[in-house]
């Protein structure tokens, strides 16, 4: 069964309130996730946008997540290395942590989609996408994902 990924801040197909964006103070958004797996012994979410116009687009890449941590509240810090043991990767802009909508025009969609993995990654902080994609593929035992929109 697929994990259950909801947020505080919006509902899924909806559209993401500007605090979260480069419009506002381009914090993280809070995120939930439920309906987790025996054997879950961390968890990823990758948050990328396939509308940007030179290619999908990475906001946000943090992976190692505690199997206990089933809610992230906004605001996570800039930091590769979080005190609950998570590490945060780079985004697309080059920066650790996360970087919030900022469509050059239109509207785009973003999808958070969250791991539950059977290891935790022998991994160091500063991961990309790929890189961490790479690394959980065959660890992964459920995924689920989130879509909410933005427009500039």
């Amino acid at each position: 069964m697929d994990l259950i990924v909801k947020s505080a801040a919006f509902e899924e197909g909806r559209m993401i309130p500007a605090r979260y964006s480069c419009h506002g103070e381009n914090i993280s958004p809070p995120l939930e996730w439920g309906n987790i797996p025996a054997g879950t012994a961390s968890f990823a979410v990758i948050c990328d946008d396939p509308d940007a116009p030179m290619g999908t687009w990475v906001h946000w890449v943090i992976y190692n997540i505690p199997p206990s941590i089933v809610k992230l509240n906004s605001g996570i810090p800039l930091k590769a290395d979080l005190p609950d043991g998570s590490k945060q990767g780079f985004n697309s802009s080059h920066q650790i942590g996360y970087s919030g909508p900022c469509p050059p025009g239109g509207t785009h969609r973003y999808y958070y989609k969250v791991y539950a993995l059977d290891t935790m990654l022998t991994a160091n902080p500063g991961m990309n996408k790929e890189t961490l994609l790479r690394l959980m593929d065959k660890h992964i035992i459920s995924k689920g994902q989130l879509m909410g929109k933005f427009s500039s």
